[in-house]
């Protein structure tokens, strides 16, 4: 290896789970004051708690509101501070 090199130190990441999702549909605000919700559904979760309900405003690459649509596929992911873990045995 060259002297010159500089190593860089690894990057610390939290521990963290990526899911597939899909939104399985769109639900309208009874309150125009509210954000309409998207209802995704997650793979990998137990049947009984596999959707969740999200607000549906998302922000596109150059930060403009945007919304998710009926049949997106999406990614689902869980992140904790390493503090919040503990090893599996």
């Amino acid at each position: 290896m060259n002297g010159d090199a500089q190593q860089s130190e690894p990057v610390q990441q939290n521990p963290a789970v990526t899911l597939p999702g899909t939104v399985e549909k769109i639900i309208p605000s009874i309150d125009p004051r509210e954000p309409e919700r998207a209802q995704i559904a997650v793979e990998g979760a137990d049947e009984l708690y596999r959707e969740i309900r999200v607000e549906n405003t998302l922000q596109d690459t150059d930060g403009k509101p945007v919304s998710l649509k009926k049949g997106a596929q999406v990614e689902v992911t869980i992140q904790a501070d390493p503090q919040d873990t503990t090893p599996k045995e």
